[in-house]
């Protein structure tokens, strides 16, 4: 294991970090490169970077080892002093250590302190209104609203929500009526007199009727004329 690992940096030059990043893109400078193709390099860089500590890792893991086979110490759990069970040492020959006193095997709760201003709608919940007495104007959860109406990264399997069907239900609240308080409103007008009373028959109106909302007597045949 130790010496296909070296030989695996060194085959690679060490994941490609003996080079410069002018190096490997064969560019004098990246300035005029697109963002993207900048972005891409640095990934790669980065996951260059990550492959060569977690060999280095193997690599101080297997010098133990071997040191602990030297002292003859080798499948003893350091910790409790039992021995390490075959089908373990099978799966990880390196390992010093039982499945009980195995380290880092506890998942930690910790969380980035970023994540304290990274609620549902992020910033703009600092600034939403909602809750606020007497105030019914735009405010930072609409705000975000607006701008999760365009799409993000989540699709309908993902939602809490089981009844989402569609994109178009993903966003924050998009339950909330827009434009109206009640669904009525929505689907029934009057003329400028307000003696002509007309139901339009959009998709608000078949919910309505749908759900059994309301007064049935809305229920009029497709066939009639829309005047009430």
């Amino acid at each position: 294991m130790k010496r296909s690992i070296e030989r695996s940096q060194h085959d690679s030059e060490h994941g490609g970090l003996a080079n410069s990043l002018k190096d490997q893109t064969g560019e004098l400078s990246p300035i005029d490169n697109h963002p993207g193709d900048v972005a891409t390099d640095m990934y790669e860089r980065s996951k260059d970077l990550a492959m060569h500590e977690l060999q280095d890792f193997k690599l101080e893991r297997i010098d133990l080892a071997l040191e602990a086979i030297d002292n003859g110490t080798y499948g003893v759990c350091q910790t409790c002093g039992r021995d390490i069970p075959l089908e373990r040492l099978d799966a990880l020959p390196d390992s010093l250590y039982c499945v009980e006193h195995a380290p880092r095997q506890e998942l930690s709760d910790n969380r980035a302190a970023e994540e304290d201003f990274m609620e549902p709608v992020f910033v703009f919940d600092r600034s939403n209104r909602d809750d606020a007495d007497g105030y019914n104007g735009f405010d930072g959860e609409d705000a975000w609203q607006i701008v999760e109406r365009y799409g993000n990264s989540n699709t309908p399997a993902m939602s809490d929500n089981r009844d989402v069907e569609s994109y178009n239900e993903m966003y924050t609240e998009s339950d909330e009526y827009d434009g109206f308080v009640e669904p009525l409103e929505s689907f029934v007008a009057t003329d400028i007199t307000g003696r002509v009373v007309s139901v339009v028959r959009n998709r608000q109106y078949r919910h309505y009727l749908t759900h059994g909302e309301g007064d049935n007597g809305l229920s009029v045949d497709e066939a009639d004329d829309d005047r009430g």
